[in-house]
């Protein structure tokens, strides 16, 4: 198979060629590898590669939110697109694995694959044949529309369009029973209502205008999902197709349809033009919102990648909440696809998804929705799939939440959300003193925050598979400690503020005895960097060199002496950093693994085990220039691997995860809210300190 050598990608104002595979490399394993990804600020998605082979589980190209219980659902799975020519050609589009082989039909016609405002766009050169295809997901709705463009044509062209559905939630393995004895699709002159069902939500897809439909029920069967395989999951699956819509393509007009879960009385048709205008027109106010330093280049991409992940929440309560307010809830999905929101995720990421790019109002929203949630001195880890409250099993969210708190009032200058929550920040810090759940609590003895419980994972390097806790660093971890210091100074200063003297002089005392205990029992002096937990299990102190650590500089309100901040950074950079962020765990240590890759078993033994992860690129600059504030080279530069990877794996994001060692490959998800976050704040730090 031959793909056209001027296959290009395209970012919002970035044109970039594919890069060289290996030798022993498919000539389309390029266009299987790279992912594309359309959010709707729901927490629903479509995404695939840019081939058309789904190769995960997640893959579709309409994933919809919904309320609790559902969570997210595959609605329309994929559309099966035949052109019929006139020189009496049938060629298929898109394309599929299976186990014996790889079916990519229409990628060897791609002739250019770019994102538009981040809605991705099809060139096929057929040979005398240009075809257009765009793809566009309307925010706030669980719908798409896919149109088809003819370019060029000495002939008539028809089209065909198989729907291919599988109902499941977006998380069920994909050899998830088919049944399609249960489904069924309703024809009527509106288009087609597929269901299965009532405990899932039906499809509907519109008739595209001039189109007819042939009712041709069949399944698709023994379909390889490549990823899920190499994850060792489930990987082959079945899906099923009512029929099909026919249209004969008129040069320069659009044919699409549109599928979503609306009823048909609001089910808009397939005005392919007006969608993209639409669609154009609020990416074009999320740059205005951002500032003159994000309209063009790297910055507007990563404006245009912030925005995926800042979302409504699913769950109707927030919402009611939020209006009785005046205003509407909003919260930060962790990740795609598989994550949801999660407390330290969303507070870690508040500052550069929302504050560095002007959407300050929903910063506001989202500080207030956790603020709901908090229970007994916690904000929650995280809110499982299809579920209304939170799981709380995290030493860390909560502390986090001070810091975006801080971040939200120095940024925007507004008090009212410290105000607002004044009295469940003291509920906090009072309940941390004493002791909560988990084993979460001050220890009177040195004032240093300690944490642990059986079974749990309560830090960020939070790997689980079955009972194993992977890294369960139970005591007094260096990160938390830093983070609880720093949660301490800013709420002396609240509390000073509102003239909250006993208070604030108790805070004061509290952070002191901290800060004086930390800098004793976390330094290794012969080492010259910090213990990543002291009094950990069986009273023993742990030594490995983690990038933890560098919280103890980068916070706003360091822990640790500025005597000892060089040796710290200086360490890091020379063990832990690479060129997309830092690792988990330096070489050297026994447990290191090289590689993120294999089972679940095998993956979570690598998480936070030598994994580099690109948002600890962050606080990692942050720290760098306290200690070195006239060298913004090094800073600049640790964002250039991270910064040439938006146009690796999913187009326009950044991963998760990357292998510790070169290439780096990228895992995990594909589009993680921390990463990009952390890569945009400091973008914007380093453009308005060369400004400056």
């Amino acid at each position: 198979m031959l793909i056209a050598p001027d296959v290009t990608l395209s970012g919002e104002t970035l044109l970039r060629p594919l890069s060289f595979q290996p030798p022993d490399a498919p000539p389309w394993a390029p266009l299987v590898e790279r992912e594309w990804l359309v959010t709707n600020g729901l927490g629903g998605y479509s995404a695939g590669t840019v081939a058309g082979a789904a190769t995960r589980r997640y893959h579709g190209l309409l994933i919809g939110s919904f309320p609790p219980p559902l969570g997210r659902i595959l609605l329309l799975a994929d559309l099966e697109e035949r052109l019929h020519l006139d020189d009496h050609r049938a060629v298929r589009l898109g394309g599929e694995e299976r186990p014996d082989a790889a079916e990519l039909h229409g990628a060897r016609f791609l002739a250019d694959f770019r994102l538009e405002a981040g809605m991705p766009v099809w060139t096929y050169d057929l040979g005398g044949v240009v075809l257009e295809k765009r793809l566009i997901v309307p925010h706030g709705r669980n719908l798409v529309c896919i149109g088809y463009r003819l370019i060029q044509s000495d002939a008539p062209v028809r089209l065909e369009l198989h729907p291919l559905v599988h109902l499941r939630s977006h998380d069920a393995p994909v050899d998830h029973a088919l049944e399609p004895r249960r489904y069924r699709a309703d024809t009527s002159r509106d288009g087609i209502e597929i269901g299965c069902g009532e405990e899932l939500p039906s499809l509907r897809i519109r008739r595209p205008t001039g189109c007819s439909f042939h009712a041709e029920p069949r399944i698709v069967a023994g379909l390889l999902y490549s990823l899920e395989a190499s994850r060792g999951y489930a990987s082959v699956g079945d899906r099923w197709s009512p029929g099909y819509f026919r249209a004969d393509l008129e040069p320069n007009s659009w044919v699409g349809i549109v599928a979503g879960d609306e009823p048909w009385s609001s089910l808009p048709i397939a005005d392919v033009e007006r969608f993209v205008r639409d669609e154009a027109d609020r990416k074009e106010e999320l740059l205005s919102s951002a500032g003159d330093w994000a309209r063009t280049g790297i910055a507007a991409r990563l404006v245009a990648a912030a925005d995926s992940f800042v979302i409504e929440p699913p769950r109707p309560a927030d919402e009611v909440s939020a209006r009785a307010r005046g205003e509407h809830a909003r919260t930060i999905i962790a990740g795609y696809h598989w994550f949801t929101d999660w407390g330290r995720d969303t507070m870690i990421s508040l500052e550069g998804l929302t504050l560095a790019t002007g959407r300050w109002r929903e910063a506001h929203e989202i500080l207030l929705t956790f603020g709901r949630h908090i229970r007994d001195g916690l904000i929650p880890n995280m809110f499982p799939e299809g579920r209304d409250e939170g799981l709380y099993h995290t030493a860390d969210a909560t502390l986090w939440f001070f810091h975006a708190l801080h971040r939200y009032q120095a940024v925007t200058g507004d008090r009212s959300a410290v105000d607002t929550l004044m009295p469940r920040l003291r509920e906090i810090i009072d309940r941390h003193i004493a002791g909560t759940h988990f084993g979460i609590g001050v220890d009177p003895q040195d004032g240093l925050l300690r944490q642990g419980a059986d079974g749990y994972q309560l830090t960020w390097m939070d790997a689980k598979v079955d009972d194993w806790v992977v890294t369960p660093r139970r005591g007094k971890a260096v990160e938390i400690n830093a983070l609880w210091y720093n949660a301490l100074c800013l709420m002396r200063a609240w509390e000073a503020d509102r003239a909250e003297h006993d208070r604030a002089a108790r805070l004061a005392h509290l952070a002191a005895q901290a800060q004086a205990s930390f800098n004793d029992r976390f330094w290794i002096e012969h080492e010259r960097y910090l213990r990543d937990v002291v009094d950990g299990d069986e009273g023993h102190d742990d030594d490995a060199f983690r990038p933890n650590q560098i919280f103890a500089v980068a916070l706003p309100h360091p822990v640790l002496r500025p005597d000892r901040w060089s040796d710290v950074v200086h360490a890091v950079r020379d063990r832990l950093l690479t060129p997309v962020g830092l690792r988990s765990l330096a070489p050297g240590h026994p447990q290191y693994r090289a590689t993120y890759f294999g089972d679940l078993r095998t993956r979570d033994a690598a998480y936070h085990q030598g994994t580099v992860w690109g948002w600890l690129i962050g606080p990692f600059i942050d720290a760098w220039l306290r200690v070195q504030p006239r060298d913004t080279v090094l800073a600049r530069r640790s964002l250039d691997g991270l910064v040439h990877h938006l146009d690796e794996a999913c187009i326009g994001s950044i991963s998760e995860v990357f292998d510790a060692e070169p290439p780096h490959t990228p895992r995990g998800c594909v589009a993680q809210a921390w990463s990009v976050a952390e890569v945009l704040r400091c973008w914007k730090k380093l453009v308005e300190e060369a400004a400056a």
